[in-house]
């Protein structure tokens, strides 16, 4: 099997005198989707920051398609082909739908290139292409989240990392988030997703972390972990 694409060894990072990863160590291989899951302060959030240099690893090593990252800065790291996601969408609110998806291309110059990711994001989310004059703090939560996952499509990521995507969104708004997470995958893009809950990020997902108090505690393959008794009873409530 060749290297993977995403590979995190022994890595640990801290706010002031909190350690918020413990040595963890994951990969994420070409073509994947892997959900890091875990409760509240478990560090799944800190892992995406510390990937991306937006924290600090204070140790060990972080690779990305054959290359150390740890040291580089956060817009080196997105140039190189990494995009996120982040909770609660972050949405330049008083901009327009077409504004905010603009800024997702802002580090590139293949205009030709990026006007087809605008169709494909379009083709994703019709319902984007019907408010792209809209700003975008007048969308419903539902749209909001269609919109970030929109803007980091547009720097045409080879690793899109996303942070709790379902959060605050209505049980039906879940589904059909994480059913175009399959598509975009199914696409060509690479996956990294940080879930709460479990059972649907385990649904669409290759394989699995769970975190605890900063430290990998459990991982598998998405149908194993499904199986585990630990997962819902220790780690993460029920799983359905």
């Amino acid at each position: 099997m060749s290297d993977p694409i995403l590979n995190l060894e022994e890595v640990s990072a801290a706010y002031g005198p909190v350690r918020a990863l413990r040595s963890v160590s994951l990969q994420v291989n070409e073509g994947e989707i892997v959900s890091l899951l875990g409760s509240n302060a478990a560090g799944k959030t800190t892992t995406l920051r510390t990937i991306l240099g937006m924290t600090r690893a204070h140790s060990g090593k972080i690779t990305f398609d054959g290359e150390r990252i740890e040291a580089l800065r956060t817009q080196e790291i997105v140039a190189r082909g990494l995009a996120m996601v982040p909770e609660n969408r972050r949405l330049f609110s008083k901009m327009s739908v077409r504004e905010n998806l603009d800024i997702g291309a802002n580090l590139r110059t293949d205009k030709t290139e990026i006007r087809e990711d605008m169709d494909r994001v379009f083709g994703l989310f019709p319902r984007l292409k019907e408010r792209i004059a809209q700003k975008a703090g007048t969308l419903s939560g539902g749209e909001q989240q269609m919109l970030a996952i929109g803007r980091a499509l547009m720097a045409r990521p080879k690793v899109m990392l996303m942070d709790e995507p379902s959060m605050g969104l209505a049980p039906i708004l879940v589904q059909q988030v994480f059913e175009t997470i399959k598509e975009i995958n199914d696409q060509g893009t690479t996956i990294l997703v940080v879930e709460q809950n479990a059972h649907i990020a385990l649904s669409v997902a290759d394989r699995g972390y769970v975190l605890q108090t900063g430290r990998i505690v459990l991982s598998d393959s998405a149908e194993e972990l499904r199986k585990h008794p630990d997962l819902s009873q220790a780690y993460l409530g029920e799983l359905e």
